[in-house]
């Protein structure tokens, strides 16, 4: 028997929310958010992707009340859920949202509000879409990832460094990252002194996306002073890195 309920307590976007929109929606409209562990919050702050749907709801007599689980998945492949309470029983009939991090302390706030036992209820199977996620070849470390990016373009000597456009993104959205060195040319023979290294500084944004600024420093100076020039490719990189190289043979 299907059963009628109303929607409008839990209104969705028109456009698209990003993972973090829609946490900071959620919380927002949340009575209770701030019982919410910190621990957790700060989880949801690397999340990628995110997925909501009503999982049961409960009406009778002009009260009502529904259940929605909202997932996030994170960046390190784990998944959080926090569930949400939307009823109308307080004075004045107005929804009320409340959030838990527990199935048991939702079932336990369900539990106290003022609907009859003999009330119409459906409980709808959990079924969770989240968007994938390729699989990422770097051991991402959650970190002031953006501050590193900002160092990072600040030393950098070359005319032709990274944009301002591909700087805005990474210092807005760069949460976490991993420097690793690439093989590269130590030296070159015949310029004793002549040293060169490599290194691919890889950065996750919070919509999954992943972007890698390769650092060249090396030696080839006319003063052998050491220099940091940074390049948007490994192959634009290795090839400033040939051009100093032959300046000074």
């Amino acid at each position: 028997m299907s059963v009628p309920y109303e929607t409008a307590a839990y209104e969705q976007p028109e456009s698209p929310e990003s993972p973090e929109e829609h946490l900071a929606r959620l919380l927002g409209r949340a009575l209770n958010s701030f019982d919410l562990p910190d621990e957790t919050v700060r989880r949801l702050d690397c999340a990628l992707a995110q997925d909501s749907s009503l999982h049961s709801a409960h009406h009778s007599a002009g009260l009502h009340r529904e259940t929605y689980r909202h997932t996030w998945l994170l960046a390190d492949g784990s998944a959080v859920t926090l569930w949400e309470l939307v009823h109308n029983t307080a004075p004045g009939r107005e929804p009320q949202h409340e959030v838990y991090a527990d199935e048991e302390e939702l079932r336990a706030a369900t539990a106290r509000l003022p609907l009859p036992p003999d009330a119409p209820d459906f409980e709808l199977p959990v079924t969770v879409q989240l968007a994938p996620v390729p699989e990422s070849r770097h051991a991402y470390v959650p970190d002031d990832s953006a501050d590193h990016a900002r160092r990072l373009l600040r030393r950098a000597e070359n005319a032709d460094r990274p944009g301002a456009d591909l700087s805005t993104l990474l210092l807005r959205t760069a949460f976490a990252h991993q420097i690793t060195q690439a093989f590269g040319r130590p030296c070159r023979a015949g310029q004793v002194g002549l040293c060169f290294s490599l290194y691919e500084h890889a950065f996750l944004l919070r919509d999954g996306q992943e972007i890698s600024l390769w650092e060249v420093e090396h030696t080839a100076t006319p003063d052998g002073r050491h220099m940091c020039e940074v390049y948007p490719t490994e192959h634009a990189a290795r090839e400033a890195m040939e051009r100093r190289a032959a300046r000074l043979a």
